[in-house]
């Protein structure tokens, strides 16, 4: 199985420089409002500087493809190969990740340069006809840079959170919150019995979304939206985050280490809740989705609610039922926000919040990790994490899919992660 599972042709070489072109500058875009010391600082071990984000992508595409494929191409610089390596430990030694934010050099501007240096050979040897295999390394390399444009929001906005000034990386003004009443959630029932699931082989996916293979669902009924800012609150003065019967043990004692008390970002102020956004502090809209929610959080929630989460297989069969739209990158708002679709039928299934399930990232059967770097992407972090579905506010739209596969460590809340509940009929 390759680090990208299709049985179609991928994108043709116009398509390929069309969308190569879109990528980059879509993430050159993205670092425009930021000063070099806003790109270089790393907020904590789980973050990672935009200007590594800006540099590391790069990286992928100089390593993978110009070296081996684009003739008389050059490095812009040696040193850089063990800067912005990530994790592929067979392409040789990198800066440990914990200290990329000791890299005050090269600068941000050192970085862009990098940047075109690269791009320029990209569109070179993109104007002619790509090799087959270095075509899909492209393909793969221009989603996993859509991966680090939403990673370099929100490291930017965890970066921004830490900081008194509470500082804004776009426009501050208030984005229009409205307390109205919100109809209860209802559901929708699923028969289950055996099912389809997976990536169906058409166009791109990444490797841990493959093979396509049946799974065995029981009936159940799943949430027709987000779980909203108002029912946290809800959670919150019903002492949800101080009733141990809520939470797993490893939850509870996260929870108690690290003194949550609700999702990260929020505050108290003059018996209101506010929240870090990237528009700087809002105050919370209660009909939004709830959203900086780990695992173990979303989890209790569902446990006080009496319901559960939904696994990812029931996911995937409810999402296949509704087309891709939503609350995305593409928007602008770079915020959750409530509901915009009314009658029945699921709502929010794409964009605003990835959503949590209570499936472990493990392999499909007959999952098999690729030869080669590419190897490295996904199948090594089968351990210890949990999958999300459905894209958030800050993922670009032509990047999500129902079989798309995201996953954290379950004590994670600086993404953008949400809930919705499901229970068994």
């Amino acid at each position: 199985m390759d680090a990208l599972h299709q049985t179609r042709p991928g994108l043709k070489s116009g398509e390929l420089l069309a969308f190569y072109r879109e990528v980059r500058d879509t993430t050159t875009r993205l670092a425009a409002p930021l000063s070099d010391a806003d790109a270089t600082v790393q907020s904590m071990p789980d973050a990672s500087p935009a200007k590594w984000h800006l540099a590391h992508t790069t990286w992928f595409f100089e390593t993978m493809i110009a070296c081996p494929h684009v003739s008389d191409y050059r490095r812009f610089n040696d040193a850089y190969h063990y800067l912005f390596n990530s994790y592929y430990e067979s392409l040789g030694e990198r800066q440990p990740r914990p200290q990329r934010g000791m890299l005050t050099r090269p600068s941000l501007a050192e970085v862009l340069a990098y940047r075109r240096h690269v791009d320029e050979a990209m569109e070179r040897y993109l104007c002619g006809e790509p090799q087959a295999d270095a075509a899909r390394l492209l393909e793969l390399g221009c989603h996993h840079e859509q991966q680090h444009q939403e990673l370099l929001l929100t490291d930017i906005l965890h970066l921004f959170a830490q900081n008194p000034l509470r500082p804004a990386y776009r426009a501050p003004g208030p984005l229009g919150v409205q307390d109205r009443p919100l109809p209860p959630p209802s559901s929708q029932a699923f028969g289950g019995g055996v099912v389809e699931t997976g990536h169906d082989g058409v166009g791109f996916a990444f490797d841990c979304e493959a093979p396509r293979h049946h799974a065995w669902l029981d009936p159940y009924r799943i949430a027709d939206r987000l779980v909203t800012n108002r029912e946290w609150m809800d959670f919150i003065a019903d002492d949800g985050y101080r009733n141990p019967l809520l939470w797993l043990s490893a939850g509870w004692a996260r929870a108690h280490e690290e003194g949550w008390s609700g999702p990260l970002y929020w505050e108290a102020r003059d018996g209101e809740f506010w929240s870090m956004t990237l528009r700087g502090a809002q105050p919370v809209d209660p009909l939004a989705p709830v959203t900086h929610v780990s695992y173990f959080e979303a989890d209790a929630f569902a446990t006080w609610a009496h319901k559960r989460l939904p696994t990812e297989n029931e996911w995937e069969l409810a999402a296949g039922t509704t087309a891709i739209r939503g609350n995305f990158l593409d928007s602008g708002r770079l915020r959750p926000q409530p509901p915009t679709e009314s009658g029945s039928g699921l709502k929010q299934i794409y964009g605003d919040v990835w959503e949590w399930t209570r499936s472990a990232f493990l392999p499909y059967p007959r999952f098999k990790v690729s030869e080669g770097a590419v190897g490295e992407y996904n199948g090594k972090f089968m351990s210890g994490q949990y999958v999300l579905r459905g894209g958030s506010c800050v993922t670009p739209m032509n990047h999500i899919r129902a079989s798309y596969r995201n996953f954290f460590p379950p004590e994670a809340r600086w993404q953008f992660s949400g809930v919705r509940l499901a229970e068994d009929v």
